[in-house]
């Protein structure tokens, strides 16, 4: 039973960190912003860097991302609470059934996977060149993110046994 617990507690701590990352986004939209602004706008990358055909300097465009990340940040928290309720729901349940419950949270974490990877340390530091930011550089918070939600996502995908009821 523990194992279960810890797995439902985990993905809910996912989800609440994900809670706190979007009302953070949202109550302090403009401080939060600039990171995203001045990323695509390659502003701070090493002067004369032949990557500077990549900035987008379109501030619309700007909005359009920072919100996208922000819907997204929400539907991974939704996803992540509504898993782990789904768990709760199923602690004593036949191992099966459990492990199927695991669906919403598994779908939930891989979200969160891709934003790290995908958006953050793929478009932000390869393509936008963040990595050569000293003020505008989120690689280290993405990759201990990636890393974080990876290992909860390793652990709750692996299939519980009848035993752990």
């Amino acid at each position: 039973m523990m194992t279960r617990v810890s797995k439902c507690l985990l993905l809910l701590a996912v989800g609440f960190y994900s809670l706190l990352v979007v009302f953070n986004n949202t109550t302090d939209y403009g401080s939060n912003y600039q990171f995203v602004h001045h990323v695509l706008m390659m502003d701070s990358t090493f002067p004369g860097n032949s990557g500077m055909w990549r900035a987008i300097n379109s501030t619309w465009v700007h909005h359009a991302f920072y919100d996208s990340i922000i819907a997204w940040e929400i539907l991974t928290t939704v996803l992540a609470v509504w898993g782990a309720a789904r768990l709760a729901v199923k602690l004593r349940a036949p191992a099966a059934e459990f492990n199927v419950a695991k669906r919403m949270g598994i779908a939930a974490l891989t979200l969160s996977l891709l934003m790290w990877l995908g958006a953050f340390l793929s478009v932000g530091a390869e393509w936008f060149l963040m990595w050569q930011s000293k003020m505008w550089n989120g690689q280290e918070a993405a990759g201990r993110m990636f890393d974080v939600v990876g290992v909860v996502l390793i652990y709750l995908a692996m299939a519980d046994r009848e035993e752990q009821a």
